[in-house]
């Protein structure tokens, strides 16, 4: 799992995710907008569509709220613009930020972003200065508690894993994007207990961080991003050790 994705994880079990519970619901719903008016509202032939929608599942946002959000989509009730926007920039210790934003309105993104990275210690960056560090990757994690590498490799092989990771208490699953739910169903249909699924960007190098200090700009700044109406994702590449993820949590 990379850095990032340990810091999600630990604010969540630490309480912190959930007074802001209301911002992540509106984030999911949007994502689900924009994926059903590109690749149209039936998730079994969006991927895009799928994986926003099983986003929003596990993070126990309302049927009706889904519903809604497709009924808006598809033109019955209205329903906003979006456009993605990607902005690339340094944390503090020289980690690589790559932003995503689905946003209606591109200044107040920019702005906001802007004002994100200056505040906190990050710089903006030209776009392509760290978006060749990041790969699109669909990533499962798999309760590790009695099920063994194997189980994992046999169920979901011959549908598109590419990759299986112990990691403390999981299993770490990569596919190809295209391949995720596929990879998913198959593990289900096999009794394994899949904890969660997504489709996000990994870096290919990680940049170790092993100062308390700077750990703490940068996920300050990762924090702040996170809290900009319009960002729906950041990625990163920063290695902290578990250690010190839970002391700043």
């Amino acid at each position: 799992m990379s850095g990032h994705s340990k810091w999600s994880t630990i604010k969540h079990k630490k309480g912190a995710a959930d007074a802001k519970r209301g911002k992540l619901f509106a984030r999911l719903i949007r994502g689900i907008e924009a994926a059903a008016k590109v690749g149209g509202p039936n998730p079994d032939a969006n991927p895009t569509l799928a994986d926003a929608i099983q986003k929003a599942r596990e993070a126990s946002v309302p049927k009706d709220n889904i519903e809604r959000a497709l009924k808006r989509a598809s033109g019955d009730t209205g329903g906003m613009e979006y456009v993605t926007v990607y902005y690339e920039g340094y944390a503090p210790g020289g980690v690589a930020l790559y932003v995503e934003c689905l946003t209606d309105n591109r200044n107040r993104a920019a702005n906001d972003v802007r004002s994100a990275f200056s505040k906190n210690g990050g710089s903006l960056a030209e776009p392509g200065a760290v978006n060749y560090l990041f790969t699109r990757t669909g990533v499962m994690l798999v309760q590790a508690n009695g099920v063994d590498e194997d189980d994992v490799l046999i169920a979901g092989l011959d549908v598109g894993i590419t990759d299986v990771r112990f990691e403390q208490d999981t299993y770490t699953v990569t596919t190809e994007p295209s391949d995720l739910p596929a990879v998913r169903k198959a593990l289900e249909d096999s009794g394994l207990p899949v904890v969660s699924s997504e489709t996000t960007m990994l870096p290919s190098v990680t940049v170790p961080i092993a100062e308390e200090g700077v750990a703490k700009q940068v996920l300050r700044l990762l924090d702040a991003l996170e809290d900009c109406d319009d960002v729906q994702n950041v990625y990163s590449n920063f290695d902290i050790p578990d250690r010190i993820l839970e002391a700043v949590a």
